[in-house]
């Protein structure tokens, strides 16, 4: 089946922050052509290639990018592979699915392309979900690698005993994804600021379009969370694009340069450059 020619925006109004040198999207899905949608995943609507990113990062002015597994493809990672091949080792690192089944060679060949995590994915469509988190964390230790976790926020008391078992470094995705957003002192922020306070843990801004009810360019209820996160641990926050933007219906495709620029509102220029440059680079080996 063919897959249509991408029709996202790729360019427009430049952003109002200018990314420093190094800047990193923590965050970005790649869909190649010839790599269909698997079983239990969501349908491809339209592709996403390397030459589409590329345009994308010349108008955000970013530097690196971290390619995501979408969960269209599943457990099978070689449209990654492919785009880690065609972005190269300089500029891209990944976070692919990793089951308990996944060999030492299989890991080995991801890790010399740039692979430096595992996706845990707890909401529908999710190729590996956290009741198999710490079976795939024993099998990616040897690694030096992470696991990206992403789950509703409100269901956060179901997981955090799981999450507490980690003894690897995870990141806890999508500014914790309150479906719907929730006070900034709520309890199970509280909970997400003692997870990182362990030492492990990361916290990654990103796609605050698909949870607020308020919405761009401030995202008034989503906001207060990822300010007081970053305040707490500047030096444990990433950010990322979500590009481009496969969670949501094309009326609610957001602003690329407002994604970028809602941390001028988050972040002062010091923290900006450990969120953008400092704190991937240590995560993702760059």
């Amino acid at each position: 089946m063919s897959i249509p020619e991408n029709t996202r925006p790729l360019t427009g109004p430049a952003p109002r922050l200018k990314a420093p040198a190094g800047a990193t999207d923590c965050h970005a899905h790649i869909f190649l052509a010839g790599f269909e949608a698997q079983k239990g995943g969501p349908a491809i609507a339209e592709l996403a290639t390397v030459e589409n990113y590329r345009e994308l990062q010349r108008w955000l002015g970013l530097s690196r990018v971290v390619v995501t597994q979408p969960n269209a493809y599943q457990a099978n990672n070689e449209a990654l592979v492919q785009a880690l091949k065609l972005l190269g080792p300089d500029v891209a690192r990944a976070i692919a699915v990793i089951t308990p089944r996944t060999s030492q060679q299989e890991l080995e060949r991801l890790h010399e392309l740039g692979v430096r995590g595992a996706r845990i994915m707890q909401l529908p469509g999710g190729a590996v979900g956290i009741d198999h988190m710490l079976a795939v964390e024993k099998v990616i230790q040897g690694m030096g690698w992470h696991l990206m976790v992403q789950f509703n926020g409100r269901d956060l008391p179901d997981y955090l005993d799981e999450l507490q078992k980690i003894e690897g470094r995870y990141i806890i995705d999508h500014i914790g994804k309150f479906i719907d957003p929730v006070d900034a002192d709520d309890r199970r922020v509280d909970d997400i600021l003692r997870l990182i306070d362990k030492g492990n843990a990361w916290f990654k801004l990103c796609g605050a379009y698909e949870t607020s009810l308020t919405g761009g360019p401030d995202y008034s209820d989503v906001s207060p969370i990822a300010k007081r996160v970053i305040d707490h641990a500047p030096d444990r926050v990433i950010w990322g694009s979500n590009w481009p933007h496969v969670g949501v219906k094309r009326e609610q495709y957001p602003s690329d340069a407002e994604q970028l620029d809602i941390l001028l509102d988050w972040a002062d220029e010091t923290t900006r450059q450990k969120i953008l440059v400092d704190n991937p680079a240590l995560l993702y080996d760059f």
